[in-house]
């Protein structure tokens, strides 16, 4: 157990007296900085959890490795912002505390002592384990000084054809100040030697982005890293000069935006030059071959305006992202089976467009991606309203979408058919900006009518409205999900939408598409707790009602969640006093999570589960007492609570609810790909007890799918 929490015990006494009888406790200080995990810590156990996979013999062996690129990509990211934000606020001189108590400062040293030997272990995995595991397979990554006559042959072909033309060596020397190096690029750091003067110069190679990172050999099944490729045959760019060394390296940029947006005229142009700025980001990571010099090393050091803390160097390759080339080769006896979802039933025979709108006439549905298609249900519905003749307007929110989106399409479709269509796109949303800008220049030149949100809120809530002309009258039919109305990522991410044609729903989408349109000004809504408003407010009275009820002896209290991220302080305190209180809480947590769970005295009734597998869990359930359930886009994080647009919707439907509180059930049961979190802030995996059947959630979710899409029995039926 952590010094902390040791600290926090000590100071709220021991559980009992010698005799037996429960002692007066004082109240717990729930400010105490020793009960809250911190945010980027936290975040680092997640990546861990990712990189664990790639340990996992159960899984297949290109899916292994897919993990390790999961897990440098998800790095990546997380240097650009959360790094690059931390660095920001320490050399600005800010102490401002986390959660936890730790300043800027502390937290980048805490992120260094944990993700160095975090590195370390992804190299090792990947080196030691996964690629000699792929050579005995026939996949082999090979070093270019390593190959027969025939083979280098065949290499120096390509690069004269393919690679050379591509390569502009950069020279560094009064003439020719340090080149700007491009974030995540990938380069050699290269001395020369003029052999009349014997004059040691620098250059820097780039290795070019655009080319495979991993060069095929004649066989298609070995490869050669392009980097190595290259500085074997760097006499070809330095001709007449002696190459004495190269390295590799590696730079990560702050990319995170700062836009002033109350300031903005134009919020798109403002985007836009957001981006261009962002180009030109500081220096937040050095990554470093393990060979370089310590010569080198200070020379990039210094033109890139870097410290020692900021150099990660590496004993094998870097950019292990780009493995995902790797993990995308043609060996389907290396991957998990492919998943094939299926379109729900009360669909799958709406044949015509007015039959999506009979079947959620007939009752509410909930679909499960992606166990259920996206294509067949989401992809649908949106299609068959802007077809359809009897719709008179569509409503839509695009957060994240997909590069060639049939969702866009069909909204672009509907207007010119002379539908009334508005789209709100979200342009500040991260890494996606560039993207969304195009769609929503494209949506206006075809009469959308297009808007970029609110000043200062992030619009994150994923809806859609269809007003249509039934027989019997105008009626709303509505779709509210988790995730985003992306094809692409809805075969991956798990995600949740629940169709309905409720009035009151439809009215309160109604009201806030008005709010984010024009200036409505909406404090409450009838059904629907949407953020900013009455969300928080919303999820702290239905905490303050299970403590209420568990303290009446009316029932007992339950409070059981499944969200990505749970931080805010507010709410985590809300738990602590439910605990505390004698409420049962059961919280699945995929990725960051602030709260201690079983701290004596203060969450003892808590239990968090995180499940990390072949899909990225990022539904939201909520569910409070036995039978009130929510799903949504929102996490428990200040960022979604007060800063985002939000829509939570009650699950109204008996039939729907018990589906949601039986996922539920099911995923606190997992045993295979679960985590517990324990009071220090440590995970560990869950394995099946003595005599214990292995219960793999997403395994058995897919199972199932396929088995009712062919009419079979439930493998799942009786779980947990």
């Amino acid at each position: 157990m952590s010094d902390a929490m040791t600290h926090h015990q000590a100071q709220t006494g021991a559980r009992g007296t010698a005799t037996g009888r429960t002692s007066l406790r004082p109240v717990p200080d729930l400010d105490d900085p020793a009960l809250y995990v911190n945010r980027e810590l936290s975040w680092l156990e997640f990546n861990r959890r990712v990189l664990a996979q790639a340990t996992d013999s159960t899984v297949p062996l290109l899916e292994r490795l897919r993990f390790v690129a999961i897990f440098a990509s998800n790095l990546d990211e997380f240097f650009m912002v959360r790094v690059a934000g931390l660095k920001q606020r320490h050399e600005a001189g800010s102490t401002r505390q986390a959660i936890d108590g730790m300043t800027p400062g502390e937290q980048l040293e805490a992120i260094s002592r944990r993700l160095r030997p975090l590195v370390t272990t992804a190299t090792e995995v990947l080196h030691d384990q996964l690629l000699p595991l792929l050579a005995r397979e026939g996949i082999a990554v090979r070093s270019a000084s390593d190959l027969d006559a025939a083979e280098d042959a065949a290499l120096t072909r390509e690069f004269d054809e393919e690679i050379f033309p591509v390569l502009t060596p950069l020279a560094v020397d009064p003439g020719h100040p340090f080149p700007y190096i491009s974030n995540l690029s990938l380069s050699l750091a290269v001395t020369i030697r003029n052999p009349d003067t014997g004059q040691r110069r620098f250059a820097r190679v780039k290795v070019p982005s655009v080319l495979p990172r991993f060069v095929a050999l004649p066989d298609g099944c070995s490869f050669v890293p392009l980097e190595e490729v290259i500085e074997s045959r760097l006499d070809r760019l330095f001709p007449g000069m002696e190459v004495l060394e190269a390295h590799a390296f590696r730079v990560t940029r702050n990319s995170d935006m700062d836009l002033e947006e109350e300031e903005a005229e134009d919020l798109l142009m403002a985007v836009e030059e957001t981006l261009r700025r962002r180009r030109f980001g500081a220096v937040v990571r050095l990554e470093v071959a393990s060979s370089m010099p310590q010569r080198v090393r200070r020379t990039l050091a210094d033109e890139l305006d870097v410290t020692d803390d900021d150099v990660y160097r590496s004993e094998g390759l870097l950019g292990l992202h780009d493995l995902s080339e790797l993990a995308d080769l043609d060996r389907p006896d290396l991957k998990w089976e492919p998943f094939e979802p299926a379109t729900p039933p009360v669909f799958a025979n709406a044949e015509r467009n007015e039959d999506m709108f009979a079947a959620i006439r007939h009752g509410d549905v909930l679909v499960h991606h992606p166990y259920d298609s996206f294509e067949g249900s989401v992809q649908r519905f949106i299609t068959a309203a802007a077809d359809d003749p009897d719709v008179l307007a569509i409503k839509q929110t695009l957060y994240r979408t997909s590069g060639d989106s049939p969702v866009v399409h069909a909204l672009i479709r509907a207007a010119e058919a002379g539908k009334g269509v508005v789209a709100l796109i979200e342009l500040k949303a991260r890494f996606d900006e560039e993207a969304n800008i195009n769609w929503a220049r494209r949506l206006e030149r075809t009469g959308v009518h297009v808007v970029y949100g609110l000043v200062g809120l992030k619009t994150h809530t994923k809806t859609s409205l269809v007003v249509r002309r039934d027989p019997d009258g105008i009626r709303r039919y509505a779709h509210i999900g988790t995730g985003n109305y992306n094809p692409k990522t809805a075969k991956l991410y798990t995600d949740l939408g629940l169709f309905t044609c409720d009035g009151e729903i439809g009215a309160d989408l109604t009201d806030l598409f008005n709010v984010l349109t024009g200036y409505a000004r909406r404090v409450g809504y009838r059904e629907l707790m949407v953020a900013p408003t009455t969300l928080r407010e919303g999820i702290r009275e239905r905490i303050q009602r299970e403590i209420d009820a568990e303290a009446s002896g009316e029932r007992r209290g339950l409070i059981r969640l499944k969200v990505n991220s749970l931080i805010d302080r507010e709410l985590i305190q809300d738990l602590y006093r439910a605990s505390a209180a004698g409420v049962r809480c059961e919280l699945l947590v995929r990725g960051i999570c602030g709260l201690r769970p079983e701290v004596p005295d203060v969450s003892d009734r808590i239990r968090v589960i995180s499940v990390v597998g072949r899909l990225l869990e990022h539904s939201r359930i909520w569910q409070f007492g036995p039978e009130e359930v929510w799903i949504g886009s929102a996490d428990w994080m200040e960022r979604n609570l007060d800063r985002r647009v939000e829509a939570m919707t009650p699950v109204k439907d008996p039939g729907l609810r018990d589906e949601l509180i039986w996922v539920l059930d099911l995923m606190l049961a997992d045993n295979v790909q679960a985590w517990r979190l324990a009071a220090d802030g440590s995970w560990a995996q869950r394995f099946p007890g003595d005599g214990e059947a292995p219960i793999d959630s997403q395994h058995l979710l897919m199972a199932r799918a396929r088995a009712l899409a062919e009419g079979r029995p439930d493998p799942a039926d009786g779980l947990p």
